[in-house]
């Protein structure tokens, strides 16, 4: 005999049923307002995963690394008669516009062009904003060679986390460390027309700290969304890479890119945080419309802030929350946290059977990665070292417990057997 539901929880299931069905419909009719809007303002307009016809470029970009969840998030109201009318009269007014010159700006109109946000372009080769502390004293580089450290930041976010935090902290003076601002983020190139797979990210770390800097052997330090690049990265250096420490990591092993999506952002509007969450992660538009009115206005915004704060330096943490585009963070959510999601056994595998030190950390308050993901991880891999945090939650072990956070790092990179250069 099965037994109804307790009421409060019908009555929210119910609620955000009705919200997300209009949040359909909005996100619909966004999808036309965009098409017209970008034709009009940039000459042509570039296709959003609303129709099937996007996602036969999963075919071409190897090793299916556009993520399933791009183009196959549910919404009824794709087909409707008013959005195939729209996208047949704009593809007339793009017939009788072909012949008008188009200039293709490195930013869309619904992107913030303010020089701060735009500083990457000035940099022709494309590399990654790179923050280096080298702290190598002459007696240590002669008597033993430097240890170098890449740190990689989670969504969202950017070398502050780590400049900010475990830099302060590391006290020996034989790490070289590296924190990079993630392709899409920061002060970090933000391409239009890349999809920010887990591969681009890769190989722009590898463009702008492994090769230039000539690293023979590094650990790597990653949060949230950083560790699956943080271990796509490491197995693809596995005989290089000395350790890999993992904080709040999202892992689903074996997953189905669509479960991962509904774990991570499951429709539901309490608590507010998951209900954003939600939003932001099935509505493409909803989303776009979200960066332009926070990220594009960003200087007001952080001008209010400062005002209501009676402070001149705006906090670290929000700055880096309107670092990025929404198309940067549209395609890292979908394409790596989801998409990359399915790799990260295979790159556990490798890094074990290499004999790579895995470290994870999670604290037992986060509400952003499910507790379940370290012990999921633990259970598959006996070998990974896992430390469950008391007290913690998502980022706080870090920028709460800086201290105590870097005095365990340097206990894992110093307790590594030695890799040899090859």
């Amino acid at each position: 005999m099965s037994f109804p539901r307790k009421p409060g929880t019908a009555i929210h299931a119910a609620l955000s049923s009705i919200v997300f069905f209009f949040l359909d419909l909005i996100d619909a009719i966004l999808c036309v307002v965009y098409e017209f809007v970008d034709e009009i303002l940039e000459g042509k307009s570039r296709d959003c995963y609303c129709t099937a016809a996007v996602a036969s470029q999963s075919q071409t970009t190897g090793e299916n690394e556009l993520s399933e969840t791009l183009f196959r998030r549910r919404n009824i109201f794709r087909e409707m008669w008013f959005v195939g009318f729209a996208r047949k009269f704009k593809s007339k007014l793009s017939r009788e516009m072909k012949n008008s010159e188009i200039h293709e700006s490195v930013n869309r109109w619904s992107d913030c062009g303010c020089q701060s946000c735009n500083s990457w372009i000035e940099c022709k080769d494309g590399n990654l904003h790179v923050v280096v502390k080298d702290s190598t004293s002459r007696e240590y580089s002669v008597q033993e060679p430097s240890e170098n450290v890449i740190f990689i930041h989670g969504f969202m976010g950017s070398s502050h986390f780590w400049t900010e935090t475990a830099f302060e902290y590391t006290k020996k003076d034989r790490y070289r460390l590296f924190a990079i601002d993630l392709l899409g983020f920061g002060d970090s190139p933000k391409p239009r027309d890349s999809f920010y797979t887990l591969r681009d990210h890769v190989e722009t770390i590898e463009r702008s700290v492994i090769k230039p800097h000539q690293l023979g052997s590094f650990h790597v330090v990653a949060h949230s969304m950083g560790c699956l690049i943080a271990l796509a990265l490491a197995a693809k250096h596995s005989n290089i890479v000395k350790s890999v420490t993992l904080v709040a990591p999202p892992y689903f092993p074996s997953s189905v890119e669509g479960s991962v999506l509904n774990r991570i952002a499951k429709k539901r509007l309490w608590p507010p945080l998951a209900f954003g969450t939600a939003v932001m992660s099935w509505y493409e538009h909803i989303g776009r419309c979200v960066c332009f009115i926070i990220c594009k206005h960003h200087k007001i915004w952080e001008w209010l802030i400062k005002l209501y704060m009676a402070k001149r330096e705006i906090p670290w943490k929000i700055k880096d929350i309107t670092r990025h585009t929404h198309h940067s963070a549209w395609h890292s959510m979908h394409n790596v946290i989801c998409g990359g999601s399915k790799f990260a056994d295979e790159h556990l595998e490798t890094l074990i059977n290499s004999g790579v030190k895995i470290h994870l950390m999670q604290g037992d308050r986060d509400k952003i990665v499910p507790s379940h993901c370290s012990s999921n991880m633990k259970r598959k891999f006996p070998a990974v070292e896992v430390d469950i945090i008391a007290g913690a939650d998502h980022d706080s072990m870090i920028s709460l417990r800086g201290e105590e956070f870097a005095e365990k790092l340097e206990s894992i990179w110093c307790s590594c057997r030695t890799v040899s250069v090859t």
